[in-house]
Order: structure tokens, then C-alpha cells, then sequence
């Protein structure tokens, strides 16, 4: 009796997961493994404070021309999307990605942040067109939350006194679109997609617990993607 009782459960279970975890261009699931470009911008949008008797704030004080810019980086990405019918759906991504921050100007090549860890929690409400055909373009828009681990200063901010640094966790804006392309009747398909985002996190310099510089900077990374999809 228990041996049938195993038996019967198990083709219950499989009965309720088969249809469930079956490709289908048409499914509500569609999970994608991508390759991603960060584009970040990084300048300084506004110095919102700056303390002249500090070694670099007294230093920055003196120069002209001050500014920053982040390097580009590529990494892995996960998108998760679910399908409420052919129209609309909606997505989230996850991935991590590590910039370091440069100075521009009259600090042109100074290194400033290293080793920013950032992860860019997003969540995109997407509409499809259904062109009848494996080609199916979408956009979408949605919130963004740049979580940042780990920052530290660059050798010329330790040059000039910085010992500690901090970029803030900060909400932003997507906008999104790409073209999902159907390679047959299993699931299986390829995904193009850009996103831009709007995003201002600030960041604090320290000089033995004393701030020295706090700016607020246009991070704004483009983020362009391609990879492959399955929905089921």
C-alpha cells in the first residue's frame, strides 16, 4: 500500500509540473542568462560640501576644473520575467558589477574610488509587440535600487589624506527596450536589451573622521545586454 501510495504521488506531482516546466514560446516564465555592458557616466553632478582645512578639500579648493568619470565594466546578468498574457509582463534582473572612479579636469587620471561594488536591483513593467512572427520587441520603465558594497579609497585620495570613503545606496529610473527572437517551438530564444538609467548616489570622503568632500555624481550607466531565454 505505501509503495502504491509513492507511486500514485509521484505521478500526481509529475502531472502538475510537466506542463508547468515545458518550454513554450508562449509560457508565463521566461528565465534569461545574459552578458551585460555598464556604461556608467559618473560626474560630479553638485559638491555639496567641501572642507578647505582638510588636505584635499584644500587641494580641489585650489583647481579649476574638477571632475570624475567611472570605467565600463561587463559582467554576467540574470533577468527573471513573468507574462500576465501576450501584452504585458514584468522583469527583474540581478547582477553585480565593479567600477572604479577617475579624476577629470585638473585631476585628470587621478584615482579617486576603487573597488565599487554595485548592485543594480531593478524592476521593469514591460509591453510586448505581438508581430506574429520570432521577433517580438518590447519596452518597459521601473525603479531601480543601486546598492554599493565595499568602496575605498583611490591611491591619490590616500595621497591627500582620504582614509575612508562611502557612496550612498540611492533609487533611480529605468527605462528599458529589446527585441526577444524566438529560435523554436521549445522555449528557447535569444534576447537583445538596453537600458538607461537615471541614478544620483553621493559620496563622502573622510580624512581621520572629518569630512572633507561630499559630492553628488551622475552615475546614469547605459546597460547593454545580450544572451539567451527560456520560457516555459
Amino acid at each position: 500500500m505505501r509503495k502504491r501510495t509513492m507511486l500514485a504521488a509521484l505521478a500526481v506531482a509529475s502531472a502538475i509540473t510537466t506542463p508547468a516546466l515545458a518550454g513554450s514560446p508562449d509560457g508565463k516564465w521566461q528565465v534569461k542568462v545574459l552578458g551585460s555592458a555598464v556604461l556608467p557616466d559618473g560626474g560630479i553632478a553638485k559638491i555639496k560640501s567641501i572642507d578647505t582645512d582638510t588636505t584635499l578639500g584644500s587641494t580641489l579648493a585650489s583647481l579649476d576644473s574638477v571632475g570624475t568619470k567611472a570605467n565600463d565594466n561587463v559582467v554576467p546578468t540574470l533577468a527573471v520575467e513573468y507574462f500576465f498574457n501576450k501584452t504585458f509582463s514584468v522583469e527583474t534582473i540581478c547582477c553585480f558589477t565593479q567600477h572604479h572612479v577617475k579624476g577629470t579636469g585638473d585631476v585628470a587620471g587621478a584615482g579617486l574610488v576603487n573597488h565599487v561594488l554595485i548592485l543594480p536591483a531593478t524592476v521593469t513593467a514591460k509591453a510586448h509587440l505581438d508581430t506574429g512572427t520570432p521577433f517580438k520587441p518590447y519596452v518597459g520603465a521601473g525603479p531601480a535600487w543601486f546598492f554599493v558594497f565595499d568602496e575605498k579609497p583611490g591611491e591619490t585620495a590616500k595621497a591627500l589624506g582620504v582614509d575612508k570613503v562611502k557612496m550612498s545606496n540611492k533609487v533611480g529610473f529605468a527605462l528599458q527596450g529589446g527585441v526577444d527572437i524566438a529560435i523554436n517551438d521549445k522555449g528557447l530564444g535569444l534576447s537583445l536589451d538596453a537600458k538607461k538609467y537615471w541614478v544620483k548616489p553621493t559620496a563622502s570622503f573622510y580624512d581621520d573622521g572629518t569630512l572633507a568632500l561630499r559630492t553628488r555624481h551622475d552615475l546614469d550607466p547605459w546597460v547593454l545586454s545580450a544572451g539567451v531565454s527560456y520560457r516555459f
